[in-house]
């Protein structure tokens, strides 16, 4: 399977690293490279996430968390979509 990262994704992740990145940019490094380690493990995985009840389709979109964050995603044929990507402490995104 392959990954893609929405825009939306993309702005998440930054917004995400550098927000961290003032206070301690050792641990933002460390937040990208969990954030990206998991989202790897979709490519052989993708269902380790839990479905979105509130989705149309739950078996499709689903959310993995790892660590403190939440990457919401949809599997879609052999590309996995990473839509939004947010602490939990944030208000949760919708997609």
């Amino acid at each position: 399977m392959k990954i893609r990262y929405s825009p939306e994704s993309v702005d998440d992740l930054d917004r995400v690293v550098e927000f961290v990145e003032d206070k301690n940019p050792f641990a933002a490094r460390r937040i990208s490279i969990d954030l990206q380690e998991g989202i790897d493990k979709l490519k052989q995985f993708p269902k380790i996430g839990l479905p979105v009840l509130k989705a149309s389709d739950p078996e499709l979109i689903r959310d993995l968390y790892i660590s403190s964050y939440t990457v919401r995603y949809l599997i879609a044929d052999d590309i996995i979509y990473i839509l939004r990507i947010w602490h939990n402490k944030e208000n949760e995104k919708n997609s």
